[in-house]
């Protein structure tokens, strides 16, 4: 069956933002005098503070992971949202799939103020059908309800749609709504890990995955 959606991730796969949130997870997390390493943060980007606060601070309440979460989402968008930058090409390649009559939607875990921010910093708004964040679901990834509500969006089938992303976390969420995944290195995340989450096929980034996008849809 031809693919009529993509379901695109942006963190780490259309934005070099990764390290980013790791800065910021990091200001939060020693401003209470918990010291992790960046690794261990990194290996946790791509889930909401949800799932992310209960890996990295086991024991963690529900009130002090909502804490948590909030003063992530503060430093973010005040010290590093602006320092964000589009990987190359990451316009071309949402314009590539607009313009093959594919529905592009933007499958995020990312907060409704971000979104708004990335679609403007990836010159977008043209080429997106729909787009959800982490406002529109009750579980972030790899809980399934991202990519459910964006496949509801695009008004397709699971078997219609590809999602594209860069963690094991992306893989594994949209694997559970029966999508299959084309995962990025972008994001800095070994191609163990993401084959191991069920990867249909890896690319090196947006610019990669561009050069060879007509190929890469008969990826199932």
């Amino acid at each position: 069956m031809s693919i009529k959606a993509v379901l695109f991730d942006i963190d780490g796969t259309l934005a070099d933002s990764n390290e980013l949130h790791v800065s910021a997870w990091d200001e939060v997390f020693r401003a209470r005098g918990i010291r992790l390493s960046r690794r261990a943060i990194h290996d946790q980007i791509g889930k909401g503070a949800d799932l992310l606060v209960p890996a990295l601070v086991p024991g963690a309440d529900e009130q002090e992971v909502q804490a948590l979460g909030d003063e992530h989402g503060a430093v973010f968008k005040s010290r590093y949202l602006a320092r964000v930058q589009p990987f190359p090409h990451a316009h071309n390649l949402l314009g590539r799939a607009h313009h093959a009559g594919m529905r592009v939607v933007l499958a995020s875990s990312a907060s409704q103020d971000e979104l708004e921010r990335y679609l403007d910093l990836f010159d977008a708004r043209a080429f997106v059908h729909a787009s959800t964040s982490i406002d529109d679901v009750r579980n972030s990834k790899p809980a399934p309800d991202i990519f459910d509500v964006a496949l509801k969006r695009a008004h397709v089938a699971a078997d219609q749609a590809l999602a594209i992303g860069d963690s094991p976390y992306d893989v594994q969420a949209a694997g559970r709504c029966g999508v299959a995944t084309l995962a990025l290195r972008s994001g800095g995340f070994s191609d163990e890990v993401l084959l191991s989450a069920g990867a249909a096929a890896l690319y090196n980034d947006a610019s990669d995955l561009l050069a060879d996008f007509d190929r890469a849809l008969l990826t199932r």
